[in-house]
């Protein structure tokens, strides 16, 4: 590292003259002591497990989160089903009722048939009778 002098930098320093030299100190390095890298480490290790049983209960409770989603999943489908089994059994009572009552629906589009032919058959009587009607008046009026 270049110190300062005055704040002059180093580089600006070497066109100083021999009166205006900068003594540098430097500071000696040290290992901690022991003591202090067995308690940092264990320091260490206490944080780091903090951490990973922070994670593994974040992972855990996840799960059991997706265990009560699928239980509560699992119930909404089993009473789906029990809709649709519902629905099923009411459909063929349905259909039970329809074939039962198939036979009073046939006679009844047979009698609208024949209700249909007969006001044919009355359109035409009444024509006809319209038809008689005018040659008699005019068989009276000679």
């Amino acid at each position: 590292m270049a110190a300062t002098a005055e704040g002059v930098p180093a580089a600006q320093r070497e066109g100083l003259g021999r009166d205006d030299a900068v003594v540098e100190t430097a500071e000696e390095a040290t290992e901690p002591a022991e003591a202090d890298i067995t308690e940092l480490c264990q320091d260490m290790f206490s944080k780091m497990a903090t951490y990973l049983t922070g994670e593994l209960t974040a992972t855990s409770e996840d799960y059991k989160l997706l265990e009560n989603m699928n239980k509560l999943t699992s119930l909404k489908y089993l009473e789906m089903k029990d809709i649709a089994v519902n629905i099923s059994r009411n459909l063929k009572d349905l259909n039970q009722k329809y074939a039962a009552l198939q036979p009073y629906l046939d006679q009844i589009t047979l009698i609208e048939e024949q209700v249909a032919a007969l006001e044919q058959a009355a359109y035409k009587l009444d024509a006809y009778s319209k038809k008689l009607e005018a040659k008699y008046k005019k068989l009276e009026r000679r």
